[in-house]
């Protein structure tokens, strides 16, 4: 059994964005009737009941674990989590920053992609992450493996890594090299989570810039799918005044169109499809929208923080 928990829902900088007055975020801010806030991207998840793997640690994971019982410390010890490591899907700030809230001498896993443990290892702020209590292991690509605790210990928790169209992380683009910024391979990947006990799985790839034949082929029939909600359109941010970056720019496909998700997933036989990391100018934040009906007839659910699922 896989039991996940969406402690995050939201793109970077969360829902309301802490300095956007778009319609969307000024509904959420006043609190108006269909709105929840949501921070940022990170799930948890549990094959065993007692131990959990956030994949990604956002930024607001301190108030992320706050609000949800199933994170907090087992009372009988003066210290304790039951949080036995990270998993990171890329180096974004969204996905990285919350690593500095789990420095307090804990015993935990942290796997990632070469790339992103090299960032880490040029950025002495990660060194906070003592090495006696965080073990910083390779997520090796296409290779199904059991996410192991710091003892080295099996969680019946598994992992197969594999990388998707994307972008290196905004905060270490060099323009220098060109269109991409210097993106390489492995800079973006999705995941495909499953419990060792009972083979059931579902794939989390909150970030994404195209379907191409080899993901949709990897991701088909499959029970689960968490995948990029950023922007309803590739200029939403523009349209809104905002910003002026698309979502292509950023790495990210568009929900709506001819060459958005909803489109190139409509055919595959996936039971349930699910947005996640959303933007704060997303009009699918809004439950009486045109678009969050437009995304449910499709067959699509958007998540929301502590929204629970067992598999």
């Amino acid at each position: 059994m896989l039991k996940v928990l969406i402690l995050g829902s939201a793109a970077g900088g969360g829902s309301p964005q802490w300095n956007c007055n778009s319609d969307v975020s000024l509904a959420v801010r006043e609190g108006q009737k269909g709105t929840s806030p949501r921070t940022q991207s990170s799930i948890a998840v549990t094959a065993n009941g007692t131990e959990w793997f956030l994949f990604n640690a956002s930024p607001d994971l301190g108030s992320q674990i706050l609000k949800n019982k199933l994170m907090h410390p087992n009372k009988k010890f003066p210290r304790h989590s039951p949080i036995s490591g990270v998993v990171l899907t890329n180096g974004d700030v969204d996905h990285v920053a919350g690593l500095l809230t789990l420095r307090e001498r804990q015993n935990l896993s942290l796997y990632a992609h070469s790339r992103v443990h090299k960032v880490l290892k040029e950025n002495s702020i990660f060194n906070v992450l003592n090495p006696d209590y965080v073990d910083r292991r390779d997520l090796q690509m296409n290779r199904n493996f059991e996410l192991l605790n710091k003892a080295g210990e099996g969680t019946n928790l598994c992992v197969e890594a594999f990388e998707v169209p994307g972008k290196i992380a905004l905060w270490l683009e060099d323009e220098s090299k060109g269109e991409n910024f210097g993106t390489e391979e492995g800079d973006t990947i999705g995941l495909k989570i499953s419990s060792k006990e009972d083979n059931k799985y579902f794939f989390y790839i909150p970030a994404c810039a195209k379907i191409t034949p080899e993901l949709t082929e990897r991701i088909s029939d499959s029970e689960m799918l968490l995948f990029d909600g950023t922007l309803w359109e590739n200029e939403e941010m523009s349209s809104k005044n905002v910003g002026q970056k698309t979502g292509q720019r950023m790495g990210h496909m568009n929900n709506s169109g001819p060459d958005g998700s909803m489109e190139a997933l409509k055919d595959l036989n996936i039971k349930n499809k699910i947005y996640i990391h959303i933007n704060t100018t997303n009009p699918i934040l809004l439950s009486s929208s045109d678009e969050r009906k437009i995304v449910e007839e499709n067959g699509w659910q958007v998540s929301y923080d502590g929204m629970e699922i067992t598999l």
